[in-house]
């Protein structure tokens, strides 16, 4: 099946927003009015966030306001909010924080108000654990699989690969003097590290063994492609956006990326024939291991017990498997419910790929907990130097491997 009219809404870019307040349902700070913290401000993020919200409040007697904080700003506003004992009644987190902050003790545990993680599967149910405490619920996921031009591969003669000698033999026949053959981010940031993910976790490769073989072996497939010149060297310059965008002008022809690009694909290049597949793994049959994206709500500890929970009361409806098919549906995303998920890849065939590839997910912060921001930092690093200095993968990695012990 191929993609040209999804209609799907996208996921917010934390960069792009604006940090602005606003009284959604009419919230006034009293005793039944919620106050909301979180970095979404999309159209569909409006339909999908604030319907449910008002549609769950009513249904409670409660009011909520949301403020919305820039995504590179969120960490740095809740330590501020956090020290001067404003914290919201329910906030929002990006899952590699959750443990961070939870670790800090400024988050309620949810199970005492009877939310719990019942109907997800263990890897979402990680996103919001810290020390076998559940705080937080992501109703939605995401992570990332390989887009593909149809008619490119069509006219190279090109199945869609599904290892990495056919991903390598498909960049090789579709890489041209005008396009390269496959593109992916390789940024020195945590979006780089995201993306590098599933070729180091399906090779075997393990966050606590960054000198592994498992790892080294896909840091040296990314620079063999760029080496070769199947994959442009500026990757190490592109975000996921860019990558994308370079798949729009026909600059390259497979590219991993994720569904919250899909409504901008659609809307720049109506015409465009694509589809996607999970991401290649080392030899034919092997799992295809890829991150867990996705926000997680949260309940912080203000003082006010009865807030608390009045805040947990609303955020339990929100994350109902109902409205996770809902906001699945406006934000192109996966819902965190097992059962709802099966439902929605029935309802949108076309995000199949992503309900797949969700399925064997991991949380990037289920074996390090706090600890993984450090790691993913070295991970991106070591990954830059091997492509912008050609520094054999094992000296980087191993220098990578000592920053973290």
């Amino acid at each position: 099946m191929t993609r040209r009219s999804l209609g799907l809404g996208a996921l917010a870019a934390p960069g792009l927003l604006a940090l602005a307040g606003c009284g959604d349902s009419g919230g006034n700070g009293g005793p039944d009015s919620i106050r909301i913290v979180d970095y979404y401000n999309t159209p569909a993020d409006d339909v999908a966030i604030n319907g449910t919200f008002t549609k769950c409040a009513e249904e409670l007697g409660l009011t909520f306001s949301r403020e919305r904080v820039p995504g590179d700003q969120l960490i740095s506003k809740v330590l501020q909010m956090g020290s001067s004992r404003t914290l919201p009644d329910l906030l929002m987190l990006d899952n590699p924080n959750v443990q961070q902050v939870a670790e800090s003790g400024a988050l309620a545990p949810l199970e005492q108000y009877g939310i719990t993680t019942d109907g997800l599967t263990p890897s979402i149910a990680d996103l919001g654990m810290y020390d076998g405490t559940l705080y937080g619920i992501a109703p939605t996921v995401n992570t990332i699989a390989l887009f593909y031009n149809v008619a490119m591969l069509e006219e190279a003669g090109v199945q869609p690969p599904t290892t990495w000698d056919e991903l390598r033999s498909a960049a090789e026949a579709l890489t041209t003097e005008d396009r390269y053959g496959f593109a992916f981010s390789a940024i020195a940031s945590y979006e780089g590290t995201w993306q590098f993910m599933p070729f180091m976790w399906s090779n075997g490769g393990d966050e606590t063994q960054l000198d592994g073989e498992g790892v080294l072996g896909a840091a040296q497939l990314w620079s063999d492609f760029v080496a070769d010149g199947l994959t442009s060297r500026s990757v190490v310059n592109w975000g996921q956006g860019d990558v994308i965008d370079q798949f729009k002008a026909g600059n390259a022809a497979m590219v991993i990326n994720g569904p919250w690009n899909i409504a901008g694909l659609e809307a720049d290049t109506p015409d465009l024939e694509w589809d996607v597949v999970t991401i290649p793994v080392p030899v034919a049959g092997g799992e295809s291991v890829a991150p867990l994206g996705g926000e997680v709500w949260t309940v912080p500890v203000t003082g006010d017990e009865e807030k608390q929970a009045k805040a947990a009361a609303l955020l339990k409806a929100f994350v109902a498997p109902e409205n996770q098919l809902f906001m699945a549906g406006e934000r192109s995303t996966i819902p965190g419910d097992a059962d709802a998920a099966e439902e929605f890849a029935r309802l949108n065939p076309e995000l199949g790929t992503f309900v797949e590839q969700v399925s064997t997910a991991r949380s990037r912060t289920a074996r390090l907990g706090p600890e993984w921001p450090r790691t993913a930092k070295a991970i991106y690093t070591a990954n830059q130097r091997v492509l912008v200095d050609d520094t054999d993968p094992a000296e980087a990695y191993d220098e990578a491997a000592k920053t973290v012990r």
